[in-house]
């Protein structure tokens, strides 16, 4: 064989034998691009994740009731207080509405209602040592669910508050007569604790809820001393000085509710006398037995 051809063949068997290392060392270049996207990809899944552990650990710091929010049932629970709620504020618009047209003034002004924030749910599971959890909420909370009744005068309170808790499907838990036994602060209110049946799809539901019943001056008076208890930033003198000055007018909102009360019953009084004269100057008239038959 000639030189030439020789020469010829060594290069075809160089080349073909080239061919294959350099096609491996080709793939080993894209290999090590993929596992650097791999890694990175790794890099950014844990960054991610520790960003996401950080954002749960401060949302866990500045909103602690997410322990709650976030547990099985919660949101289950809190639909069946609301649907307590929908129950006992019916229940007193029908009593309300019964009386007005049978004659007597309405003992109910206005009802205001309101579920408990998971934030103070939180705070006082926390207060009163309980557990953490959604059924430690409906075995030692009454007032997750509230219910503020709004009256025009002192009797009309224990008046509306009576007929509630005489609905043989009302069970009376708690009352606590704040109006009787004012608070060191100055407060006054009637409050009792019920429990009522909600029917659900599969299920009737005994859930408790707070009514809280009180006179116009009274719901007032309570509306500002709450604002004032979140005042932090003032100083201690400062409201100390406000606070003496709202028991004060507690006491005098107090006398002006009995006066009311009393102002109301003479009214009543000089009403049916009345009505009693002109009945009288009725039976009186020549012809009122006429008009009597």
């Amino acid at each position: 064989m000639s030189e030439a051809m020789q020469d010829s063949r060594l290069q075809e068997r160089s080349e073909a034998g080239n061919f294959p290392q350099s096609e491996v060392m080709r793939m080993s270049k894209s290999e090590e691009k993929g596992n650097d996207r791999d890694r990175e990809k790794d890099k950014v899944e844990s960054m991610e994740e520790e960003n996401i552990n950080a954002a749960l650990a401060e949302m866990a710091h500045t909103h602690p009731e997410t322990i709650l929010t976030r547990q099985e049932g919660f949101d289950i629970l809190m639909m069946r207080y609301d649907s307590a709620i929908r129950e006992v504020r019916t229940k007193l618009e029908i009593l309300n509405d019964e009386l007005s047209v049978k004659g007597d003034s309405n003992p109910i002004s206005s009802i205001i209602t309101r579920r408990k924030k998971p934030q103070s749910i939180y705070e006082k599971l926390i207060r009163q040592g309980n557990e953490i959890t959604v059924a430690s909420i409906e075995q030692n909370l009454n007032d997750v669910a509230g219910v503020r009744v709004i009256c025009p005068f002192m009797d009309d309170i224990y008046k509306v508050a009576r007929m509630l808790a005489q609905q043989d499907d009302i069970t009376l838990i708690q009352v606590k007569d704040y109006i009787k036994n004012p608070k060191p602060n100055g407060y006054r209110s009637f409050h009792m604790n019920v429990e009522v049946p909600v029917f659900f799809s599969n299920e009737k539901r005994p859930m408790r809820v707070e009514v809280q019943i009180r006179t116009v001056a009274m719901d007032y008076w309570a509306s500002l001393e709450h604002r004032m208890k979140y005042k932090k930033a003032l100083p201690l003198e400062t409201t100390a000085a406000i606070y003496d000055d709202l028991k004060k007018c507690a006491d005098t909102i107090a006398d002006t509710d009995a006066k009311m009360l009393q102002i109301r019953e003479r009214i009543n009084i000089l009403e049916r006398e009345h009505k009693t004269t002109r009945l009288d100057e009725r039976n009186e008239r020549p012809d009122s037995a006429v008009m009597y038959k």
